[in-house]
């Protein structure tokens, strides 16, 4: 007998929610706020609409099929399984933590606050989950693209937008740089960190990089197989290179980095806490991953 699909409802919790952990009750948190010139009010209103876009998904789910809900700080603790339909509720950023996590399965991103978040992952509206959970396995989706970092201890790292590899604190981070199948050149660098990301990553932190390099390489669509790349801040000096600052990686071409500090990390996606620890002399890296985040493209007989 197969189990029923699993409806697995990711969220995160908000900003009101954490000015209650924080301060305790709803006065303390408005008059710590006031003090800064800041009103609750549009918090906890924030707070209400994600909670009813929840809530009208968490109803939408067919009553044959099994729930469950795991928090943003949860997905790394969270088992899915192959059958999974996974529901992300809340802005863009949320798809991509919980892409790193997944395997084949559908996600529809749901948009509690339209006309506040971009919508590029988000893409729907709570109203259409019903509609989208029923075809959930045989709706169009978009393949997008995804990056990896892999150690030679063999420690891999999966993200959807990119994936940083630098000091913690993002402090002087020192490695040696080199491109596989580019005839051995490899140069020693000093700099705030490398990013590698997607088309997709191309929307967000990557993009601003991007801009500050004068809008070259030319940015990959979301599902095409190509990465970008770009050095923070390389600092020259006697022992230290700038000249391997930027390109752009193929499948199955790798960016490699040999560390040459104490400690560098590894994260993806901005989850600082998830990330690879790498010593020196390790080598990690980083190319495009054979998997991909399947993200439902558009609920049948609704406009976006």
């Amino acid at each position: 007998m197969s189990l029923a699909p699993r409806a697995v409802l990711v969220h995160r919790i908000t900003e009101y929610e954490e000015l209650l952990a924080r301060h305790g009750t709803h006065g303390q948190a408005a008059f710590f706020l006031a003090s800064r010139g800041r009103d609750l009010a549009e918090i906890a209103e924030r707070h209400h609409r994600a909670h009813r876009a929840l809530a009208e998904v968490t109803a939408a789910v067919p009553r044959t099929w099994r729930q469950a809900r795991v928090e943003r700080g949860d997905l790394d603790r969270f088992l899915f399984a192959p059958e999974d339909v996974v529901v992300v509720v809340g802005q863009d950023g949320l798809v991509a933590n919980a892409a790193k996590y997944l395997d084949g399965q559908p996600v529809i991103g749901v948009d509690p606050e339209p006309g506040r978040n971009p919508g590029v992952l988000v893409r729907h509206r709570a109203a259409d989950a019903a509609a989208l959970l029923r075809v959930a396995s045989t709706a169009p989706a978009d393949e997008l693209t995804m990056v990896e970092a892999v150690a030679d201890d063999t420690q891999r790292l999966l993200a959807l937008n990119e994936i940083y590899l630098g000091a913690a604190g993002h402090q002087t981070a020192r490695y040696r740089l080199s491109l596989e199948d580019d005839g051995g050149v490899v140069e020693a660098q000093a700099s705030s960190g490398v990013l590698v990301g997607t088309g997709t990553g191309a929307t967000g932190w990557l993009r601003s990089v991007w801009q500050q390099r004068g809008g070259t390489p030319v940015v990959p669509r979301p599902t095409e197989d190509r990465l970008l790349w770009f050095v923070r801040e390389a600092w020259p000096s006697p022992v230290t290179g700038t000249s391997l600052v930027a390109g752009e990686l193929s499948a199955p071409g790798r960016l490699c980095l040999t560390v040459e500090s104490e400690r560098l990390v590894a994260f993806g996606d901005g989850m600082e806490g998830d990330a690879l620890e790498l010593t020196w002399g390790q080598t990690v890296r980083v190319g495009v991953c054979a998997r991909r985040l399947r993200l439902i493209a558009g609920a049948p007989g609704r406009r976006r």
